[in-house]
């Protein structure tokens, strides 16, 4: 496994996963896949097994069933971590982040901790979305920092690359939200070790094929998530 893993969480995207895959593999570094697949119904870590077989820049770490995207980019984490990961990336599968802004990501989290891939900063944006969606998730981003506190303006984003010294650091048995609420709470702890998080402009792009994940339930655990985060890591802010 390369020092840069790009770590790609999947639930039935047969649709997109082969066509991620290579264009994460066509980006102008040496880096490696990590698919980590919940027992996909529909034949995704069958896809994923292959292309591992075909390829050994890429690997595949298939779980029991359906655990939630935070328990897979955890489990993600440790299986790259423990084979000498130093960069590891969060990617969607569904090409809702551009695969060729990985390279401006890894520049940016090589010149600090970590690198998160923004919509809200100067440059970013969302395409395809409705005013509706875009209301929604601007203004979970504007609830967090104002609950939270946090500086970052994209806590929400799932498009992000981590240095190694940041997750053996964050302790990831405590991370326990699901949904994009792991990375609002991603966010909140590795700012309050003192990390420093830059944020590349990025467009997102509504996904390409496949069903959206986003639930009720996924939006309201973010609701409930940033109010008790302060609370959680007391210990943390102390320090």
């Amino acid at each position: 496994m390369r020092e840069i893993v790009v770590v790609i969480p999947t639930y039935n995207e047969r649709e997109n996963l082969e066509r991620i895959v290579k264009a994460v593999l066509a980006q102008p570094l040496d880096l490696s896949v990590l698919v980590v697949d919940d027992n996909s119904p529909d034949g995704t870590g069958e896809i994923a097994d292959r292309l591992a077989a075909e390829d050994e820049r890429v690997a595949v770490l298939h779980r029991e069933g359906k655990g939630g995207l935070g328990t897979a980019y955890r489990a993600g984490f440790r299986y790259a971590l423990e084979r000498g990961a130093q960069y590891l990336f969060e990617i969607d599968a569904d090409f809702s982040h551009n695969p060729d802004d990985i390279p401006r990501l890894y520049e940016a989290a090589r010149g600090a901790d970590a690198a998160v891939g923004s919509r809200y900063v100067k440059g970013g944006g969302c395409e395809n979305w409705s005013l509706f969606r875009w209301m929604i998730s601007r203004g979970g981003n504007l609830y967090t920092k104002l609950v939270a506190r946090t500086k970052t303006v994209d806590t929400t984003s799932g498009f992000r690359c981590y240095t190694r010294r940041v997750l053996e650091t964050i302790p990831l048995d405590r991370v326990t939200s699901q949904g994009y609420a792991f990375q609002i709470e991603m966010t909140f702890v590795a700012e309050a070790l003192g990390f420093r998080i830059v944020e590349v402009p990025i467009v997102f792009t509504d996904r390409r094929g496949g069903e959206s994940k986003m639930d009720f339930d996924i939006f309201w655990e973010g609701l409930k998530v940033v109010w008790g985060l302060r609370r959680k890591y007391a210990d943390l802010l102390k320090g």
